[in-house]
C-alpha cells in the first residue's frame, strides 16, 4: 500500500487494545485471522456500526454474480468520480489480478468500456452514484437490452454502495497516497487496506 501522510490523517487507525465494545472484537478478529487490519480498517475501528456495517456489507457482496473483472472496472469508474486516491490504487491492482490491462484500466476510469455490455453497465453504476433521482425506466431497459439479469442489475447498487463507504470513509479520514507518488499500490481481494479487507464485490 502506498503510504499515507501524517499529516493528511484526521481521525487515528486503531488497535484492538484502544478499540471499544464491538469494534474490539471485531478488529481482533481480523488481525488474528489475517495479521492485519488494513489502515481503513484499522480507523473505521473508531465506530462500532461503521466497522461492522463495512465488514456485513464486505462480506455479502462477495456473493454477486458480476463478473470480478467487470466489479472492478466499475469499482474504478465510481472511485475515479469519488475521487479517492487510496481506493483507485487498490481497485487497478486487484483489477490487474482479475485481468485487465493498461488500456483496460485506463477506459473504466474514463467511465466506460471497449464492450457495449460492460459499458452500459459501468453507465448505469455512475448514474447510480451520481444522479439516482434521474433513474428511470429507461436506464434498467437499457442494461437488459443488453443480457444483463435483474441480480446483476440489483447488484451494480451494492458495489457503488460499498465504493462510496470506501471512498468517502478514505477521503475524510486523510487515508490517501502521498502526494506526487504514482498510483499502483497493493491490495487485492483480501487485502485493500485500504479497501476491502474481506470484500469480493
Amino acid at each position: 500500500m502506498t503510504t499515507t501522510s501524517a499529516t493528511a490523517r484526521r481521525l487515528p487507525a486503531l488497535t484492538p487494545d484502544q478499540a471499544q465494545g464491538r469494534a474490539r472484537d471485531l478488529l481482533a478478529d481480523i488481525v488474528e485471522r489475517h495479521g492485519s487490519a488494513g489502515e481503513m480498517v484499522s480507523t473505521m475501528a473508531n465506530s462500532p456500526a461503521v466497522i461492522e456495517g463495512y465488514l456485513s456489507l464486505s462480506r455479502a457482496m462477495k456473493r454477486v454474480k458480476i463478473p470480478r473483472a467487470l466489479s472492478e472496472k466499475l469499482s474504478l469508474a465510481v472511485q475515479e468520480w469519488i475521487g479517492c486516491g487510496t481506493c483507485r490504487e487498490a481497485h487497478e491492482s486487484a483489477g490487474r489480478a482479475a485481468g485487465l490491462n493498461d488500456s483496460d484500466i485506463a477506459l473504466a476510469r474514463q467511465g466506460t468500456s471497449t464492450d457495449p455490455r460492460e459499458a452500459a453497465l459501468i453507465a448505469l453504476a455512475l448514474k447510480v452514484l451520481a444522479e439516482p433521482s434521474g433513474l428511470g425506466d429507461a436506464d434498467v431497459a437499457e442494461v437488459r437490452a443488453h443480457g444483463w439479469s435483474d441480480r446483476i442489475i440489483a447488484e451494480v447498487v451494492g458495489v457503488v454502495s460499498l465504493n462510496l463507504l470506501t471512498g468517502a470513509f478514505n477521503l475524510l479520514a486523510g487515508i490517501q497516497p502521498d502526494a506526487g507518488e504514482e498510483a499502483g499500490g497493493e491490495a487485492g481481494p483480501d487485502s485493500p487496506g485500504e479497501v476491502r479487507v474481506l470484500s469480493g464485490q
